[in-house]
């Protein structure tokens, strides 16, 4: 009989337990879901200036690719990498041997034709040759005089000068090597004219919120510590074909101890207005500088996964520029527990 009564109370004492464990976790009786405790925060839609950040390479304005107009043996180099040069300084020519023969075959040939319109001429004012053939030899003979011109044209582009004052970059063939018309042998640049620029590209949204003058200041591990003033100068009518970005220009006010093909991280800001959304931390799941994703609720019942476009990572904050624009409370607490659509309970 003591026997039956201890094992009462144990019986009693287990359902009571299970009771109590069950009544915690707070099942929802329709779902037969838990329901998880989270803290919201009301949101609040602000019109910012955008702020952009990206990253480029310096260059200049005058950055020109040099070649020959003519094919041919490359004769002599009279400039190295790094080079200062001036404008019209010689840096490069052709072996002559083969143009000077076409040049002298030119000349020729046009003396000749000279001299049988002159002979032709004579004729028709005798009238012993006709009309048909003093215009065929007056003809002949103005072809002869263009074929000239054009061998000499090319004569004076078998060298290579400089178009203007600044720096040789890149040295791209030799002394002695067998080069077509066109192909590029230097590469130069206006740098001691001081027209610096930021060379970047953007995403599509970042190009329609920048406009020509805005103001952006830059920052390159080549010069520490200091922080160069710029202006939007140039932004680009089409997509890059290779990565689908939007290129655009920041001319630099001040360009001392600056080289081409630096690298350098530009924030610009936009004179476009867009709408925006503070977050804390917190609020923000696998997110990075461009994307993460929320939950927010409607009802305060049911929690819901929204994926936002991350617009700036600040020290107090996340700026958030999209993805927002239909919610009104987003969930700042308990979000690492929560799936899609989950049951919730907000604490107050």
């Amino acid at each position: 009989m003591k026997s039956s009564h201890s094992l009462m109370i144990v019986l009693l004492a287990l359902l009571a337990t299970a009771c109590s464990t069950r009544e915690e976790k707070k099942e929802d009786p329709l779902r037969g879901t838990e329901i998880i405790p989270v803290k919201v925060m009301s949101l609040q839609k602000e019109n910012l200036k955008a702020v952009i950040h990206t990253s480029g390479l310096f260059t200049t304005d005058d950055e020109t690719m040099l070649a020959f107009k003519t094919g041919g043996v490359i004769g002599k180099i009279y400039v190295k990498e790094g080079d200062a040069i001036r404008k019209g300084q010689l840096l490069a020519s052709l072996h002559l041997t083969e143009i000077e023969a076409q040049v002298a075959q030119a000349r020729l040939g046009y003396e000749k034709a000279r001299r049988d319109f002159q002979r032709v001429e004579n004729l028709y004012r005798d009238s012993v040759a006709t009309l048909e053939q003093f215009q065929n030899a007056k003809t002949g003979m103005e072809v002869a005089a263009q074929q000239l011109e054009a061998v000499n044209f090319n004569r004076s582009y078998s060298e290579i000068r400089a178009l203007g004052n600044g720096f040789v970059l890149r040295k791209l063939a030799n002394e002695g090597q067998v080069i077509a018309s066109g192909t590029q042998v230097f590469q130069t640049n206006g740098a001691g004219q001081g027209k610096w620029m930021l060379r970047a590209g953007v995403s599509d949204r970042e190009w329609a919120q920048i406009g020509l003058g805005d103001k952006a200041t830059i920052t390159t591990d080549a010069l520490p510590n200091q922080v160069l003033d710029a202006t939007v100068t140039r932004k680009s009518e089409g997509a890059d074909g290779m990565n689908g970005s939007f290129a655009i220009e920041l001319t630099i006010k001040t360009s001392k101890g600056l080289a081409s093909g630096l690298y350098g991280n530009a924030i610009i800001l936009a004179s476009a207005q867009q709408p925006v959304w503070k977050i804390p931390y917190a609020a923000l799941l696998d997110g990075d500088a461009q994307s993460g994703y929320v939950f927010v609720t409607a009802d305060g019942k049911t929690a819901q996964k929204v994926p936002v476009v991350v617009g700036a990572i600040e020290k107090d904050e996340v700026i958030i520029v999209g993805g927002l624009e239909d919610a009104q409370k987003i969930i700042v607490s308990g979000s690492a527990y929560l799936r899609d659509q989950s049951a919730i309970s907000v604490i107050q």
